[in-house]
């Protein structure tokens, strides 16, 4: 038994479970979750790469996200009701959806991203920028290890 691997992993997790925590308040401030924020961050980096407003189909949102279909359509669902997005159909395909920031939505992005970011900056102030790179190199090789808590 590898018990610095077993302490090693505890302190990971502990340390993502107060991250994610500490998210979960945070986003509850502007009403969302960090579903809904990731899904907002797509459209709205989107907006910015893009002249015209295009937005995303649900399907690239799932894909990019990393989730279900069905996953994206309850967020959408909700950004919707609460006037964050809108969906629109493409012309020419009526079966086919566009999602789109609302103007509201994209206002109300762009006042809590000042926010958003400095309290990011805030999670990892105790960091210098050799230690935030080395972070970065490390949560790398613990990703890569994933397969091993998967294979049979």
């Amino acid at each position: 038994m590898d018990v610095m691997a077993i302490e090693t992993c505890i302190a990971f997790l502990n340390a993502t479970a107060d991250v994610y925590e500490a998210l979960s308040v945070h986003f509850a401030r502007y009403g969302l979750s960090m579903g809904k924020f990731t899904l907002l961050m797509q459209l709205f980096h989107r907006d910015q790469i893009s002249d015209e407003q295009q937005g995303l189909t649900p399907s690239e949102c799932a894909d990019r996200a990393g989730v279900t279909r069905a996953t994206v359509t309850g967020l959408l669902d909700g950004l919707e009701r609460d006037g964050w997005v809108k969906r629109k159909p493409i012309p020419g395909d009526r079966r086919m959806l566009r999602v789109e920031l609302t103007k509201v939505g994209r206002q109300r992005l762009t006042e809590m991203l000042p926010d958003h970011f400095g309290r990011t900056r805030g999670l990892m102030e105790n960091l210098t920028c050799a230690e935030k790179q080395t972070l970065i190199c490390l949560l790398k090789k613990v990703q890569m290890g994933t397969p091993a808590l998967l294979d049979p």
